[in-house]
């Protein structure tokens, strides 16, 4: 497999190339800024981009996708309730196949309705739902800390060692595991479903 981290963008977003180095198929996940850059890399390590997969539908992750489309016929896959422009729609536990990689597609709202997590093997894209140190934003239209409660406890069922990738460079590295987070990420403390929807709603 061929995996790559890119750092994109104004906002401190991460893009990501998932190559499979047989079929030489790829996807690009996030790809909203510096598409050239992208799409030079993809060249370069010999892929040809067949998606683009979106963790969820906000403007700083989805801005490239009519673009890296037209360049490549790249079909973008989403969430089925994401409102953008899509020629695969996914639920949670559908397989989205990259030439012999298994990608796995969890349903993780909270920051939004529409976020999905990605997981393969040994790694997870968590987009905007968890940060290294932290989780995703609940106080934006079409939010919900109680969703975010429970979709943050579905990723802690995976085990410690799972390889975690944000959808932004907020933490003090790049990446981390979950064994990493659920020791030291102050979000993910044992709080009741209530007691961490007043924590997401104090300043």
């Amino acid at each position: 497999m061929i995996f790559k981290q890119v750092p994109v963008g104004t906002f401190q977003n991460f893009s990501y190339i998932i190559g499979d180095e047989d079929t030489k198929t790829a996807a690009l996940v996030d790809p909203a800024w510096e598409v050239d850059r992208l799409l030079q890399m993809c060249s370069q390590l010999g892929l040809k981009v067949s998606y683009v997969i979106n963790t969820h539908s906000h403007h700083d992750h989805v801005g490239g996708n009519d673009e890296v489309s037209r360049r490549t016929g790249a079909k973008v896959i989403a969430h089925t309730s994401s409102p953008v422009r899509k020629d695969i729609e996914v639920k949670d536990g559908d397989t989205i196949k990259i030439g012999g990689i298994n990608v796995m597609v969890i349903h993780t709202p909270g920051h939004c309705n529409d976020h999905i997590c990605l997981l393969f093997e040994g790694k997870i894209l968590t987009g905007d739902t968890l940060f290294v140190g932290e989780c995703g934003r609940t106080d934006l239209a079409g939010s919900s800390p109680g969703d975010m409660f429970e979709s943050l406890n579905k990723l802690l069922k995976l085990q410690d060692d799972v390889e975690v990738y944000p959808g932004h460079d907020y933490g003090a590295k790049k990446s981390s595991t979950i064994g990493y987070e659920r020791k030291n990420n102050y979000t993910l403390k044992k709080r009741t479903r209530e007691e961490f929807i007043q924590f997401m709603k104090e300043p």
